[in-house]
């Protein structure tokens, strides 16, 4: 009898522990571990700081920047002598090894300084990490160790120009940045004006072009710049128009209206005076004139001899003289006429 109901007591347990087990969710563990922004895991409670593997894997869904910022913290820092001693190898043996670690060891650098730049870019700060990149690697290549300076510092300087040069390539389809001035107006200017505005004085061009150490019209056409985008000469005048704004512009190639009047005003004053010089002429000089200088086929000097019944020489020296009586006959005649007729001018 009492092994009956040891055993129905048994049975009763182990059904109740079936109902809980079905019955009841299971509670939700806590992570021993959490892992922190500086590549570390901590405990939950706080106490425990341990390194995290090289060997965790990255997250299952992440996007370019996030991947990449994940991939170089598996590169450690160096230590300051570290940092001296792989920079001395690299500059006295020109080791591979040591130039590697000194590039990845300061990616993180990199990413901080790109992030600063972000202002200015904001298509994507990838572009400026990899521009950074390269200007690190150069940094390697110029570095010298026994100058005494930290290559964390020197490195900031190649990343920054790298990242710079990027900016201002890339800022507009037409290039900024293209002289000195213009580059310590596109990083200086806005910065200038707010600094004024909150002092309480009106920014104006002359003002900023003194406190900057440029020209008043630098300030002005970098300003305008800055405020204004490109606009597509495909696009149209306005949204109900098909008409592109290039159906508006002058052609180039064809003479202005009052260019081309202009020219006909200066060809028919000149014919008008070479008629009249013509006049004072006589049959030989005439002859010259007509079948010589003026002439789309001109006649050689000895057809020109044999027709006035002279030799070549005597043709050319009555060539010459003519040239001359009409070069000075012009300039009488035609005010500023080498200025006018500076091609003709100096045919004659």
């Amino acid at each position: 009898m009492a092994k009956r109901t040891t055993q129905s007591k048994e049975r009763k347990t182990k059904g109740k522990k079936r109902r809980t087990r079905r019955g009841t969710k299971p509670r939700a563990l806590e992570p021993e571990v959490l892992p922190q922004a500086d590549g570390t895991l901590e405990s939950a409670s706080g106490d425990l700081n341990l390194p995290q593997p090289a060997t965790t894997a990255p997250p299952a869904q992440v996007d370019a920047l996030q991947r990449y910022l994940w991939e170089i913290r598996r590169y450690p820092l160096l230590s300051r002598e570290e940092e001296e001693r792989l920079a001395k190898r690299y500059y006295e043996t020109g080791d591979p090894e040591a130039a590697a670690k000194l590039a990845t060891s300061n990616l993180r650098l990199v990413v901080k300084i790109a992030m600063e730049h972000q202002r200015y870019w904001m298509n994507n700060l990838l572009d400026l990490i990899q521009e950074g990149n390269v200007g690190l690697l150069q940094a390697v290549q110029k570095f010298d160790p026994f100058r005494g300076i930290k290559f964390s510092y020197y490195a900031s300087f190649w990343i920054k120009a790298y990242i710079l040069k990027f900016i201002m390539d890339n800022w507009r389809l037409v290039r900024l940045g293209t002289t000195q001035a213009q580059r310590k107006l596109f990083y200086n200017l806005s910065r200038e004006k707010e600094k004024l505005k909150a002092m309480g004085i009106d920014p104006g061009p002359r003002l900023l072009a003194d406190r900057l150490g440029v020209s008043q019209q630098d300030v002005i056409d970098m300003d305008q710049r800055l405020d204004s985008w490109e606009l597509s000469l495909d696009a149209p005048v306005r949204d109900e128009s098909d008409e592109p704004h290039q159906s508006f512009l002058s052609d180039d190639s064809q003479p202005s209206a009052e260019d081309a009047l202009a020219d006909h005003e200066l060809k028919e004053l000149f014919h008008q005076r070479l008629m009249d010089f013509r006049q004072t002429l006589d049959e030989k000089e005439r002859d010259i004139l007509d079948l010589r200088i003026l002439a789309e086929k001109p006649m050689t000097l000895n057809e020109l001899g044999k027709k006035h019944g002279i030799s070549r020489e005597r043709v050319r020296q009555l060539q010459v003289r003519l040239m001359d009586k009409l070069r000075a006959y012009m300039e009488q005649e035609i005010p500023n006429f080498q200025s006018l007729f500076a091609d003709l001018a100096q045919g004659l």
